[in-house]
């Protein structure tokens, strides 16, 4: 009976020690998710992108459509937000279309110029509809599959940030839990409960600059 309830005992303190060592994660103290999925995809340019091409720079992925009407706009412009912060040459972002057939390259071009984007590491990518969605899955980050559906159209407001050596990186949130990716979407309140189009908070956004400051520093 005393020996169990030693083994309790250790099992227990185990368990809060690995709680208390979580929670005290600091915010540059992130954590490697996997390494980036393998991709290659043609630019805005007709350039063919890689991750190879991309080692040596930090850089955030996120998944979107030129038409969409809902969250694409939002998280278009939160990244302008970042990019324009960070400013840094050492920085890109890859948005990756889930609608090809629309999203040719030169749409893709008009678009980024109507964002006003002119970092040449922002590049946005465009591939046959079965390879972005076997790289989504990939990613872990949700795309629908059918394409002529309308559901075949959502897709996750989540953002991917990967460091220099092709690694996704991410950090664990107040609660010391690992977020993985970062919402690139808006929110009614600061701790990002209630999501909103019109909402003027965007609480990973912030983490994700930070973050992404972190590992241009190393």
């Amino acid at each position: 009976m005393k020996k169990q309830i030693l083994l309790i005992g250790v099992l227990l303190c185990g368990v809060l020690a690995a709680i208390y060592f979580v929670k005290n994660q600091s915010k540059d103290q992130l954590f490697v998710v996997m390494d980036v999925p393998e991709f290659e995809f043609a630019n805005q340019d007709n350039q063919i992108i890689t991750p190879k091409e991309l080692l040596g720079k930090v850089y955030v992925v996120e998944f979107f459509f030129t038409n969409c009407p809902t969250i694409c706009p939002v998280m278009n412009q939160n990244l302008i937000k970042v990019e324009s912060e960070i400013n840094s040459p050492d920085f890109g972002i890859i948005s990756i279309t889930i609608d090809p057939k629309r999203d040719t390259p030169e749409v893709l071009k008009k678009h980024k110029q109507h964002l006003g984007i002119h970092n040449p590491n922002w590049h946005f990518l465009s591939a046959d509809r079965e390879s972005i969605y076997s790289v989504s899955k990939k990613f872990n980050i949700f795309m629908g599959k059918d394409e002529s559906s309308a559901e075949g159209l959502e897709h996750s407001g989540k953002m991917a940030l990967v460091d220099k050596n092709g690694k996704i990186r991410s950090r664990y949130n107040a609660s010391g839990i690992p977020i993985l990716y970062y919402s690139g979407i808006n929110y009614e309140d600061p701790k990002g409960k209630t999501s909103s189009l019109t909402g003027k908070y965007h609480p990973e956004m912030d983490m994700l600059k930070e973050d992404i400051k972190v590992l241009l520093n190393q």
